[in-house]
């Protein structure tokens, strides 16, 4: 800890002051993040590396397996953080980003659940649904390729569980929101993303065309239901 503590000085001392003029800029124009990141909070996983986001750029809700609850009228941190990135500073891309060898992804794909920890149990029926499609079309893989594949499906399944809040669903429909399905390999220091045109996870490469779950298009909702009716 006192190494970590140590670190706060040598921000104080070398990064603040050649990044002054940045910082200047963020206090008195505030803040236009490019994206929307949901990620684990393990330790091993740092959201502005893996961007090589400078301060400012990227707005980060972290917690335990990445989850994003389907919306609910009772209040939590991550419909909060989800709701102010995309009314208050209009965030058009949001992230929901797994990893391998995942603590929560673990202990979901475990034959039980933790004892002790209420909490956890309850917040890891988040991820249920991947869990169930993993056991119900891939029940003869093994430990290590189980955790990969539900950590992998529970990334759709949060997506699938953010297009529920009304900010998200409202900027679909009106085609100004993107959302991007990723998971970080740590050992190959690689980073997959999903493709929602045929439903797998590929590399991110420089020269091939970014991967996304679900590309900005407007729905054209009011004129698709006034055709209809006049018909």
């Amino acid at each position: 800890m006192n190494e970590l503590i140590g670190r706060v000085f040598s921000f104080e001392k070398t990064i603040f002051p050649d990044s002054r003029e940045l910082f200047g800029k963020l206090v008195s124009e505030g803040q236009s993040p490019k994206a929307l990141m949901i990620s684990c909070a393990d330790s091993r996983i740092v959201p502005e590396q893996i961007m090589q986001a400078q301060p400012g750029e990227l707005f980060v809700c972290r917690n335990a397996g990445n989850m994003v609850p389907p919306y609910a009228t009772m209040n939590g941190g991550v419909t909060s953080t989800v709701e102010y990135a995309v009314m208050a500073l209009g965030v058009r891309d949001i992230i929901v980003c797994g990893h391998s060898d995942c603590g929560a992804m673990k202990a979901l794909s475990a034959p039980a659940l933790p004892e002790g920890m209420p909490n956890v149990v309850a917040w890891l029926r988040h991820g249920a649904a991947a869990e169930s499609v993993v056991s119900s079309c891939s029940p003869h893989l093994d430990t290590d390729e189980r955790v990969r594949a539900v950590s992998l499906q529970n990334v759709i399944v949060q997506l699938d569980h953010l297009r529920t809040h009304p900010s998200v669903a409202t900027a679909i429909a009106k085609g100004e929101m993107s959302l991007h399905g990723w998971f970080v390999d740590i050992s190959a220091g690689m980073v997959l993303g999903l493709d929602g045109e045929t439903g797998e996870f590929v590399p991110l490469r420089e020269d091939k065309p970014l991967p996304v779950a679900l590309p900005a298009r407007s729905r054209r909702i009011l004129d698709t239901w006034t055709a209809e009716a006049a018909e």
